[in-house]
């Protein structure tokens, strides 16, 4: 087996594709003559593609992975790990917010007997807004999912090979890696690294509205809450009605004040009607989320690729 694989999906960054490969390749030689870097470009709209089979025809280190089309970085990472061959394997972004030069550290640290590594960063140079979103983003995936969400923790990280077998074995549909880590247990570690701004000064692909349809979608494949919350907010409903309702009997016999009977009606369909509809959202997000399980699609498709047998 090769001793380290580095995989990193590409998107929407052409110009730092070689500076990407040249700082891994600086990283990782002297830790080991035996490694790969994986790059899955996920139907980027760019010269991705053609920059990536220039590389790998230049440097047989290097595999080239491309997607049918846009699948997102979640299954870009899963294509990675299927295809990755190392002992310990590597998960960078293509941006180089994260400096390849620290795999050192984090290869290191994974050698004195820990499964995972993960590494945090020290500083956030992203702006005020960049910044909040994951705030947001990390607070509604941990509320949903009752798991613990370290807004520190990016996709920057190690891992040893039997961790991602057994990542492998998880049939999810909708993948969310943080979170399946998590479930699969070994043992871990965190290290600090640097955490620098985008030289090619384009913004993260990842909108809010992205990470809100990733958080759902996650809350969904991994967690029953959001349907124990329908449960509970409806318990609470049914003790205000009834609160509402001796507030009325009171008032009515023992106050002996008329209450508007059209006002009380008119609000309370229009409530529960609100209240019907979202429940009914809730377990329609649900039932389509189970739809896709049951169709057993892959979570991604290759159309080509580049310095990899098979």
């Amino acid at each position: 087996m090769i001793e380290l694989s580095v995989v990193s999906p590409c998107y929407g960054a052409p110009t730092l594709l070689r500076q990407l490969v040249k700082e891994i390749t600086e990283a990782v030689s002297p830790l080991t003559e035996s490694y790969e870097i994986v790059l899955v470009e996920d139907y980027s709209p760019d010269n991705s593609r053609d920059i990536i089979r220039e590389i790998c025809a230049e440097d047989p280190h290097v595999k080239g992975i491309f997607l049918s089309r846009n699948f997102g970085q979640q299954s870009a990472l899963n294509a990675g790990y299927d295809q990755a061959q190392g002992n310990y394997v590597v998960t960078l972004d293509c941006d180089l917010q994260n400096p390849p030069a620290q795999i050192r550290d984090l290869y290191l640290k994974a050698k004195e007997g820990y499964d995972i590594v993960y590494a945090t960063r020290r500083n956030r140079p992203d702006s005020f807004f960049m910044t909040q979103g994951s705030h947001v983003f990390n607070k509604l995936m941990g509320f949903l999912t009752d798991t613990r969400q370290d807004e520190s923790v990016a996709e920057f990280a190690i891992f040893s090979h039997k961790v991602v077998e057994a990542m492998a074995k998880l049939g999810d549909y909708h993948r969310y890696y943080p979170l399946m880590t998590q479930w699969v247990g070994f043992k871990t570690a965190k290290v600090d690294v640097e955490h620098a701004v985008r030289s090619d000064g384009k913004r993260s692909s990842y909108s809010m509205r992205k990470r809100i349809e990733l958080a759902v979608t996650t809350a969904v494949s991994f967690s029953t809450k959001s349907l124990r919350l329908i449960v509970y907010f409806g318990t609470v409903i049914t003790l205000l009605a009834i609160l509402a309702a001796i507030a009325l009997v009171i008032k009515t016999l023992v106050m002996d004040t008329q209450v508007s009977g059209w006002v009380t009606l008119f609000v309370s369909m229009w409530f529960i009607s609100g209240i019907m509809i979202s429940v009914m959202g809730i377990i329609a997000v649900y039932i389509g989320s189970i739809f896709d399980e049951v169709k057993h699609r892959p979570s991604y498709l290759i159309s080509e690729t580049l310095n990899i047998e098979h």
